[in-house]
């Protein structure tokens, strides 16, 4: 860090200050100085995987869970993977001064609804260096300065990534400051972003139901909730086997750690007996621990009795929680009682019940006959994501550069008065 501030709430002036004028670029300046901050990812990597290794023999040592481990770690490719996402975002549309609404009022003025930066953006999340990255590529392509704050986990790797990132806004002459971090002040740091009201315009937790809740409920700043991802799967009366196993497989396999894997399959009784086993000896043979309801248990070897909390848990882990239910409407009750609103999927080929889960299920991200790792922003077609939002207001499902501006209208007259 090259900033002389000494306090959080310096630190996010500074950020407020630069925001002014990063939300002047141009496209063409935002993009050429995001593919400066990949080139710089990209050179940086031996300090950022050796800053890395520090805070993994931390994390090891403090009892870091497995998955927040697996989140935590970067090597070589996964950097490089960083800068290229950043290259991705660099190529994407501007978001900002998108015509959203036009009309003439029948006095002649004109008005004009466009997309405008929030302004300074903050964001609080945990053992997640990725979305260090992530958000402040998407941040600046957007329009806005950035102020995080990223946890005690991935201290070392974070200010490696973000001193690599401010020298590269420096060369390309551009204020520094627009990236800012109050992790070296620890929690007084993540108080004084939660409460930095007028001067941060928006917030965005990201990281476990805890993290989040607390982030809700503390802060004063508008808050973009994030959710936690007890993920659904319902495998339906005419499932084919293939797409069962397959679907089922990769989106708890593929990587257990985050929050679009699958967590619970609800399987239609009338299906049970033809997918439950060979979906079970599918997930065991890939070292996931399959926790049953009494009918599943019947019908496959190796269960584990899955307890009432089982159905509330987002495992984030080799662990799945497996029920069978007497039809769609008993799948759609469970959903309802436990989800967490991310994303659920089913696999059928009926229809009339695919038309149905798509219509009444009330999640972020609703599919038929597809993995749900497939709820990125990555894969959406947005390059990187700032986070999966499970709210309503503003923006639902995962969040890019469009969800990273707020709306401004223009009106252009001449000499008209109300009368």
């Amino acid at each position: 860090m090259t900033t002389t501030a000494t306090t959080p709430r310096e630190r996010m002036l500074l950020a407020k200050d630069a925001a002014r004028s990063i939300g002047l670029l141009s496209d063409e300046a935002k993009r050429t100085a995001l593919v400066a901050i990949a080139d710089a990812i990209e050179a940086a990597a031996p300090e950022i995987v050796a800053a890395n290794a520090e805070d993994l023999e931390r994390a090891r040592a403090t009892g870091l869970s497995a998955a927040l481990q697996d989140r935590l770690r970067l090597d070589e490719p996964r950097v490089a993977a960083l800068a290229a996402a950043v290259r991705e975002i660099a190529d994407l549309p501007d978001p900002v001064g998108r015509v959203l609404d036009e009309r003439t009022l029948p006095n002649g003025v004109q008005l004009t609804k466009v997309a405008v930066p929030f302004g300074l953006v903050g964001s609080i999340y945990e053992a997640r260096p990725n979305v260090t990255v992530d958000i402040a590529a998407i941040a600046l392509r957007s329009g806005n300065a950035v102020v995080l704050r990223g946890g005690s986990a991935a201290e070392l790797t974070n200010a490696a990534l973000i001193a690599a990132m401010r020298g590269a806004l420096a060369e390309r002459g551009i204020d520094p400051e627009a990236i800012q971090t109050v992790d070296d002040f620890g929690r007084d740091g993540a108080r004084a972003l939660m409460q930095a009201r007028g001067i941060v315009d928006v917030l965005v937790p990201r990281g476990s139901a805890q993290l989040i809740e607390t982030v809700v409920t503390e802060s004063s700043v508008p808050v973009i909730e994030t959710g936690a991802g007890v993920v659904h799967i319902v495998l339906d009366a005419s499932a084919p086997l293939d797409w069962a196993r397959d679907i089922v497989v990769n989106a708890k396999v593929q990587r257990p750690s985050v929050c679009n894997a699958v967590e619970t399959v609800l399987v239609h009784r009338d299906a049970a007996d033809r997918l439950v086993p060979p979906v079970v000896a599918a997930l065991q043979e890939r070292g996931v621990t399959v926790h049953g309801d009494p009918a599943v248990a019947g019908l496959a070897q190796g269960v584990v009795a899955a307890t009432d909390e089982d159905w509330a848990i987002e495992h984030l882990s080799l662990d799945l929680s497996m029920r069978v239910v007497d039809d769609l409407d008993d799948a759609l009750g469970h959903i309802r009682q436990y989800s967490t609103h991310h994303t659920e999927s089913i696999i059928t080929e009926d229809g009339r019940n695919a038309d149905r889960f798509l219509a009444e299920v009330d999640s972020a991200v609703v599919m038929v006959n597809t993995s749900t790792r497939f709820t990125d922003g990555g894969e959406f077609g947005f390059g990187a994501e700032v986070g999966i939002s499970t709210q309503k207001l503003h923006a639902r499902g995962p969040m890019g550069l469009a969800e990273l501006t707020s709306t401004k209208w223009l009106a252009r007259g001449a000499g008209q008065v109300r009368g």
